[in-house]
């Protein structure tokens, strides 16, 4: 089947206090494959990106089988993947000054491009929860009129959760269901927000390689869990993303930058136990399928964390959802990276089902695993 692929600039008056009440542009690129003569049959599908991995690299990794939104797309289906402020594509204030990055990850770009120790031109976290949630309001919103839809399908990565859970609570007649992969969820986390906005800190953390390559690597538990030079491809695929980190970081024998990829330090709020089960919407409804891989230990805090904005599960989130309509389905030999592990397809065929028919063959409640051939049973 084919598919078209179109690159928006969504109009959107911020809300993020670096830049509030300016007129900015969103970054949206839609992979559309509905077929010729079905306007009327148009699914739309919206994928937002969790905290460090902006959309394309996380969605649309252009590297044999693993792009996710290509094979929705190839489905029939009418696929956007958005980047929020502070990621990706999407503008990135306050982010261009090396000297607004986490003290931590300072060392990691002196002496280029910082040439030693600095204080932050701007000392405050820059994004927040309800930035984030105005941003995909807009998005919704255009999508809804632009391709004459009346609900949209959520997917989610890691901490997309904090945006796309609450809209959904808050907008259930536009959002047709949610599909959650390895979801950021405290469920004893602030359901205010602080005061005051915004939050002193910087605006801007940082991702070596070295970083991405223990991280991952931490979750790697299975032989043959990651195909072999998968780190290089989503390296490569990160710096695309941020040709101003690809220029920052050590230089190499070549004589070239290593770079890094830079994200957003943003405050949460508005996503615990007791949102979650706000009105029955999500699992009522809002159908709620929720994917994570066994060896998840960012999605699932190992040990109890000094704080409980900071102690993460997600079988808690299952637990705290009220509404009869909701899956949880823990993937074998995976991690919190699946969408570049050898169980991509696996978790690309589960999404194309769920979007079709909101249930995983067959089945539209209760705790399953699944394993390397994609065949569900029953969580012991």
């Amino acid at each position: 089947m084919g598919v078209t692929t179109t690159d928006h600039q969504v109009p959107h008056k911020s809300t993020v206090p670096a830049t509030k009440d300016q007129l900015v542009e969103l970054f949206l690129r839609e992979r559309d494959g509905t077929p010729p003569g079905s306007p009327g049959n148009r699914k739309a599908v919206l994928m937002l990106h969790g905290r460090s991995v902006p959309a394309l690299a996380g969605f649309d990794l252009q590297h044999t089988s693993y792009g996710w939104a290509e094979a929705l797309a190839q489905a029939g289906y009418d696929v956007f993947m958005m980047d929020l402020q502070g990621s990706g594509r999407s503008p990135r204030p306050r982010m261009e000054d090396p000297c607004n990055v986490n003290p931590i990850h300072q060392a990691a770009i002196t002496p280029n491009p910082l040439p030693g120790a600095r204080t932050h031109s701007y000392p405050y976290q820059l994004t927040n929860s309800q930035s984030d949630l105005d941003e995909l309001t807009t998005v919704v919103e255009y999508i809804r009129t632009t391709r004459s839809v009346s609900k949209v399908a959520f997917i989610g990565w890691s901490a997309a959760a904090f945006t796309m859970g609450p809209y959904a609570i808050k907008n259930p007649a536009k959002v047709e269901s949610l599909f959650l992969l390895a979801p950021i969820f405290p469920p004893k986390g602030s359901a205010t927000p602080p005061a005051p906005l915004p939050v002193p800190g910087f605006p801007t953390h940082l991702l070596t390689r070295a970083g991405l390559d223990t991280a991952w690597g931490n979750e790697l538990l299975c032989a043959n869990q990651r195909e072999p030079g998968m780190l290089d491809v989503v390296w490569s695929a990160l710096l695309d993303n941020d040709p101003i980190g690809r220029t920052w970081g050590k230089i190499l024998p070549s004589g070239r930058p290593e770079g890094v990829s830079r994200y957003r330090n943003f405050v949460t709020w508005g996503w615990n136990k007791t949102t979650a089960g706000q009105g029955g919407v999500l699992g009522g409804s809002v159908p709620v399928l929720i994917v994570y891989g066994e060896h998840d230990k960012t999605a699932n805090t190992p040990q109890p964390a000094p704080s409980p904005a900071l102690d993460f599960s997600v079988p808690a989130l299952y637990d705290a959802i009220t509404g009869p309509k909701k899956l949880l389905i823990k993937v074998d030999c995976a991690g919190h990276q699946m969408p570049w592990e050898v169980q991509h397809k696996n978790l690309h065929n589960l999404s194309k089902h769920w979007i079709k028919h909101t249930d995983a063959g067959g089945k539209t409640q209760g705790r399953y695993d699944m394993d390397a051939n994609g065949v569900l049973s029953p969580t012991p």
